[in-house]
């Protein structure tokens, strides 16, 4: 129980109380004035049931605005519910069009890799077959400077004198 509601029964329990020990005094009847005529009435029955009809009518009225609140809330929960799930259909379709640009990306990459790759190889097949030529000619250059060699030796007459002699 809170603190409201403890005082309010705390002031509902103090005016049965004090209805009680008077009630002798509160059903007495008197002269009352209603504005176009004087009536004889116990004014502390007509008091206490006029506090009674306002409690009664507070009362209703919390349940009232405690129902409407409640309708609201829940009304404000669905709209909630709705705009989450919007939220998650959209969240999933940019999650959709990120995997989408991203295959693309990896497509378009691949595409690229396999272009280099292939220019690569024709750019090493190329390579190669310079180098390739270049050794035939460097194979040639050596066996001609080797039969040039062995010309030059077999032309040049044996000589049997030592130098050092």
């Amino acid at each position: 129980m809170g603190v409201r509601s403890a005082f309010l029964f705390v002031i509902l329990l103090l005016i049965a109380a004090l209805a009680a020990l008077n009630w002798g005094t509160l059903s007495a009847p008197v002269p009352v004035s209603l504005g176009f005529m004087t009536v004889s009435a116990p004014l502390g029955l007509m008091m206490l049931g006029l506090t009674v009809a306002l409690g009664v009518f507070f009362l209703v009225y919390v349940l009232y605005l405690h129902s409407s609140v409640l309708l609201d809330a829940k009304r404000h929960n669905r709209e909630m519910q709705v705009q989450r799930d919007l939220a998650d259909k959209a969240e999933a379709s940019r999650f959709t069009e990120l995997r989408n640009f991203l295959e693309a990306q990896e497509t378009k990459h691949m595409a690229q890799n396999a272009d280099r790759h292939a220019a690569l190889l024709t750019r090493l097949g190329q390579v190669e077959s310079v180098i390739r030529q270049r050794s035939e000619q460097s194979d040639n250059t050596v066996a001609a400077h080797i039969g040039q060699l062995e010309d030059r030796i077999e032309r040049k007459p044996p000589t049997d004198i030592d130098p050092r002699v």
